[in-house]
């Protein structure tokens, strides 16, 4: 089982940890403003049946995105874990190439991350656009990617998904995976309605896989009946061969533990066949960011 999205950070290197101040979309988070290394996440997914993981990018200080892949990549020499890296670039620069190039010379290199996310909502806001991924200079950079190996985690919000469809028509050689489900914050009717044909765009751009993640971070609690209704649904879209999980550890520590987390989204696609559920939980995360299967 592969476990495609999870943190480990020391809290000196990283820049959204500092700050009482600084709003996070899953909100208080004053209990991870600390060190959480390769040990805790591992000693938090122990007997969970987990054989890889990949680790995605924790905002650190822009200036810093090559230390923080340096950083993991010697925790990987050190420990075994993770199998693979997402990390940082801006993709909004004229040419991402120069810092493309340093990236590249560590072998677990796998994607990159920068995130698009735009809301009403400033509490949810990270982006300065909401049309950010139809800006001309991006879709060159993350085009860019294909050239590397690379692969594209997207972060948008459902309003942005139009945006993210033109991104991916721009990019047929990159694959994009889709954060979080596009991250559903609004359970009204009218919400998930709109969520749902948002998602049905995306779904039909054949580069583009989701991640089933970070489902408590706008409810703050692991809620298996939301979890299977967002399982059913993007694997509907989808299919479960462009589907996968990951834990997004250790934020969802926030509210729940490891085991009960993994166990809600076993639950949830508890109705599909063992091949789909083989796809969720590891086939598709060894194809999109090229792992071995087995640890």
């Amino acid at each position: 089982m592969i476990d495609s999205h999870f943190h480990i950070w020391r809290q000196a290197d990283l820049h959204w940890l500092q700050g009482p101040s600084q709003p996070r979309i899953f909100g208080e988070y004053d209990a991870i403003k600390r060190d959480y290394p390769i040990e805790e996440y591992l000693s938090d997914a122990q007997g969970a049946g987990i054989t890889g993981s990949v680790y995605v990018q924790a905002n650190w200080p822009t200036e810093r995105a090559e230390d923080e892949v340096a950083w993991v990549s010697q925790t990987a020499q050190d420990t075994g874990w993770p199998m693979g890296i997402v990390g940082y670039a801006d993709m909004t620069v004229p040419d991402a190439r120069p810092a493309l190039d340093r990236l590249a010379r560590y072998p677990l290199l796998r994607g990159i991350r920068q995130q698009f996310h735009w809301h009403e909502n400033p509490t949810y806001r990270f982006a300065q656009d909401p049309d950010i991924c139809r800006f001309p200079n991006v879709q060159a950079n993350i085009a860019r990617l294909a050239d590397y190996g690379l692969t594209f985690d997207l972060q948008v919000f459902a309003g942005q998904m139009d945006s993210a469809a033109a991104l991916a028509r721009a990019c047929p050689r990159v694959t994009l995976i889709l954060q979080h489900a596009g991250m559903l914050e609004d359970l009204s009717d009218a919400g998930r309605a709109d969520w749902r044909q948002a998602m049905a765009t995306l779904a039909a751009e054949p580069n583009v896989v989701s991640k089933l993640s970070g489902f408590g971070t706008f409810i703050h609690r692991n809620d298996p009946a939301l979890i299977a209704w967002l399982i059913s649904e993007t694997v509907g879209l989808f299919g479960a061969q462009r589907c996968l999980w990951g834990s997004n550890f250790p934020i969802e520590k926030l509210w729940t533990s490891y085991d009960r987390l993994l166990d809600a989204h076993r639950q949830g696609a508890g109705g599909l066949s063992a091949a789909e559920q083989a796809d969720i939980f590891t086939n598709t995360a060894v194809r999109v960011y090229r792992l071995s299967a087995t640890h």
